[in-house]
């Protein structure tokens, strides 16, 4: 007989639910068995689903197809659920944790300190690797996790500052391992799965989608002390990925820069609502030396 454990992963690969749904699920069924038990019809009404996401969550639920699926993919991506002891205890200290995370790499590198979300807009200013160079490498020489998205532009450079000093590296995806986004990142997915540890929410099968990304940015921040933004334009994605490190309780730095070019302008306003405005790598180590202890309280 399946475990609770293999179910939940089961019903996070269904259509027709979302994690809230999934949630939900869990709170009135804990050990995932009764689910299985109810028609489409009576998911629907217990679950106050559409009929036709009750019709797709009853059908992948009594799939053959799917947990074999299952069974392939946790072979080649092993899987870290919130009910594992392995899962990061930071990350359930936010609102929202990951239930499921297939994994490609070190998993060591999930519970390991300090660690820092590095971010920025996708199309950086030609001074951004610089910054990347002035801010991370310190960092990473003193032995520091850097984790951010694998996107193009300061995630990327982010990344690669890592794997050129020999450093740590989380890349936390917005699509499944069969999906690499974008696909100029490629080598360096493989790159970061050799050296380093690649995270994704979701199934290897899933393409990216365009709400995969601020879901994604929970994570980065999560599992982070604190959240450093290299470059970031007044309207740039960014400031999702900072909303929730401030949801989170974490620390938020922002880089200064020339107010003439609009790399620079999410950064100077997110200073003036109250981020910590660093100039260098040891303005962010003086904070970790005093609060960076504190990571494992859980947000209220």
């Amino acid at each position: 007989m399946r475990s609770s454990r293999d179910r939940l992963i089961h019903l996070h690969r269904c259509r027709g639910i979302s994690r809230r749904t999934l949630r939900k699920i869990i709170y009135h069924d804990p050990t995932l068995n009764n689910i299985y038990l109810l028609s489409s019809t009576q998911i629907s009404q217990q679950y106050l689903l559409p009929s036709k996401n009750a019709t797709l969550l009853f059908s992948d639920l009594h799939s053959e197809t799917i947990l074999q699926q299952i069974k392939r993919d946790i072979a080649r991506y092993p899987v870290i659920t919130i009910v594992d002891e392995s899962y990061p205890p930071v990350l359930k200290t936010i609102k929202d944790p990951p239930l499921v995370l297939y994994t490609l790499g070190n998993r060591s590198l999930l519970t390991y300190t300090p660690a820092i979300s590095v971010i920025g807009t996708r199309n950086p200013s030609t001074e951004a690797k610089r910054k990347v160079d002035l801010l991370v490498k310190p960092l990473l020489l003193m032995d520091w996790l850097i984790v951010s998205g694998m996107a193009k532009g300061i995630d990327s450079f982010s990344h690669i500052a890592a794997l050129e000093n020999m450093g740590k590296t989380i890349a936390v995806l917005g699509s499944g391992f069969h999906h690499i986004y974008p696909k100029q990142n490629t080598s360096l997915f493989k790159q970061i799965a050799e050296k380093g540890l690649v995270l994704s929410e979701y199934p290897p099968d899933t393409p990216a989608k365009r709400y995969h990304f601020p879901e994604r940015n929970r994570i980065i921040s999560g599992l982070s002390f604190g959240t450093l933004v290299i470059e970031a334009t007044e309207k740039s994605g960014t400031l999702i990925t900072v909303d929730q490190a401030l949801d989170q309780g974490r620390e938020v730095y922002a880089v200064p820069g020339s107010p003439l070019i609009p790399q620079t302008k999410g950064c100077h306003k997110m200073i003036q609502d109250g981020a910590k405005l660093v100039h260098n790598a040891e303005d962010i180590l003086e904070d970790w030396e005093s609060i960076g202890i504190n990571l494992m309280q859980p947000i209220k």
